[in-house]
């Protein structure tokens, strides 16, 4: 089993007699079956569909306090928590910023048999293992107590990379990609039968009339390792962006029906100078938004 402390994580609190809904009202995920030890994957959207933030969801158990824990990309962490507490108004909701004493602990690779206080399982895919909100001080006795290996955060990189679940801000830019963009609706990151919330109904329209042209996709690497945010061409055509790698395998954003364009004409894939290939052919077809005849 191995584990790494997340550097780039940050936990925001949502307590009070209406954090639960108000949170609910908001995000994409259905925060009311959220307990303790178990988390949801959710996003803040802006009213065009956008995504400003995404994050994971728990409860904390009554012996933390209660109250709902956010772990989020840390640079947005500030920002959300300004944002949520200009959405409250008059909710009975107070928004705490945690990111100072509070931090992310990542575990894979096995299921610890102790799970202390703060564990939950990573809800986006079972092979990222679980999450454990500890101070960055404890990190190290904690992945002792578990029986884990305390590796840096390049290793865990590699895993979610190989895993395939994007990251924002390398991946994909928070204010500019849809849920389905970044794969959300794959990750069990969006609801779709809960009610209203910010930009419920671009995310509803782009599900029911398949309009998702851009997705990220596994690619492999065949050369050199291409710089995160170089553009990726195929026939002298631009068809997407490459976000991370590690280990000869990566992720890129591309545009799907352009991407099958160029597979049907055998045309290689350049990110940048460096030649790819994609992971996995059948899924580039599949996300393609179907033709249809005039």
């Amino acid at each position: 089993m191995k584990a790494a402390f997340l550097s780039d994580r940050g936990v925001i609190k949502l307590s009070g007699d209406d954090a639960r809904g108000f949170l609910n009202n908001l995000v994409t995920s259905e925060i009311e079956v959220v307990t303790p030890g178990s988390a949801r994957f959710g996003a803040l959207l802006t009213p065009q569909g956008k995504i400003i933030a995404d994050f994971l969801v728990t409860e904390a158990p009554a012996g933390h306090g209660g109250g709902l824990l956010l772990d989020v990309p840390r640079e947005l962490a500030a920002p959300l928590a300004t944002k949520l507490g200009f959405y409250k108004l008059r909710a009975k909701v107070v928004v705490d910023n945690l990111t100072d004493s509070l931090g992310v602990l990542a575990v894979w690779d096995g299921e610890p048999g102790i799970k202390p206080d703060l564990t939950f399982p990573d809800p986006r895919d079972a092979a990222l293992g679980f999450r454990i909100l500890v101070p960055a001080e404890l990190a190290a006795k904690t992945a002792k107590l578990i029986g884990a290996e305390l590796l840096d955060e390049d290793a865990y990189e590699a895993h979610r990379i190989a895993t395939g679940v994007p990251r924002g801000g390398i991946d994909f830019a928070y204010g500019d990609a849809f849920p389905h963009e970044s794969n959300m609706d794959r990750l069990k990151g969006v609801d779709f039968d809960k009610g209203c919330y910010v930009g419920q109904e671009v995310v509803s329209r782009m599900q029911h009339r398949g309009t998702a042209r851009t997705r990220i996709v596994g690619v492999a690497l065949d050369g050199g390792i291409p710089e995160p945010g170089s553009e990726i061409r195929a026939a002298d055509r631009p068809i997407g962006t490459m976000g991370s790698s590690a280990n000869g395998q990566g992720l890129a954003l591309i545009r799907t029906d352009r991407a099958t364009d160029a597979l049907d004409a055998g045309a290689p894939f350049l990110a940048g100078d460096q030649p790819i290939h994609f992971s996995d052919v059948d899924a580039v077809r599949a996300f393609a938004p179907k033709k249809t005849l005039a």
